[in-house]
């Protein structure tokens, strides 16, 4: 089947409204990791709005550059740009019992990771891209608000990080069985759904069971490891 003929996978899978949706709710989850961090790092109002907006956009906004979805919807929709900042607002005033909620939050970014490895792989194809490339813009689309938030914080970006729990690696599967589907041309409602919930339930199990990827074999490194 041709590119051309698969060009709707993503809205015959969700309708608009509901896309828009969960779209905003994964932005919501994911800017208030990033605003979270900014007040951890001590920064002041404007780098808590700055490191919320990466986080929540950054990965969608990447994506939608590389495939050429210009203007970007980050740019286009009001909602996009609005969520980010209300979630600033709440982590300005309200960060100690928003913290006190955090692994909440850590269950819904998970969600919003199994969602957008999901969705970023089916819009990459559905602008044209073989689905391996697809897939790995899946993962961008999942993973690179947080490695934005990190790289603006001065932080090494967790998923490159030995001593933090698997990040990437779950939108990895996810995107990968997504991509899988479509090649089978298997994928509907329901196994969409089916792939992001094993990435959502890999990232759940590598929180609470601290799963980690493995190093080099037979390392030999005189760096120090972080806690």
């Amino acid at each position: 089947m041709s590119t051309r003929q698969n060009c709707r996978v993503l809205t015959d899978l969700f309708a608009p409204s509901l896309m828009h949706a969960l779209d905003i709710a994964g932005i919501f989850v994911f800017a208030i990791s990033g605003a979270l961090l900014a007040v951890r790092k001590n920064f002041d109002v404007f780098g808590i709005v700055v490191l919320a907006v990466a986080t929540g956009t950054g990965g969608g906004l990447a994506r939608d550059l590389i495939i050429g979805a210009v203007p970007p919807a980050a740019f286009t929709d009001l909602g996009y740009l609005l969520t980010p900042l209300v979630a600033a607002v709440l982590v300005f005033f309200l960060h100690p019992q928003v913290e006190r909620i955090n692994s909440a939050v850590g269950v819904f970014d998970a969600a919003g990771l199994g969602l957008f490895c999901v969705v970023g792989t089916t819009k990459a194809y559905d602008y044209g891209f073989s689905l391996p490339f697809a897939a790995v813009l899946g993962v961008v689309t999942a993973a690179g608000g947080g490695v934005l938030r990190d790289v603006l914080a001065n932080e090494v970006p967790s998923l490159l990080r030995w001593d933090r729990e698997i990040y990437a690696v779950p939108a990895v599967v996810g995107a990968a069985m997504c991509a899988v589907l479509i090649q089978f041309e298997a994928l509907n409602a329901l196994t969409s759904a089916l792939s992001a919930a094993t990435a959502f339930l890999l990232r759940l199990c590598a929180i609470r069971l601290g799963w980690r990827a493995p190093r080099a074999w037979h390392r030999r490194s005189s760096a120090a490891e972080e806690d």
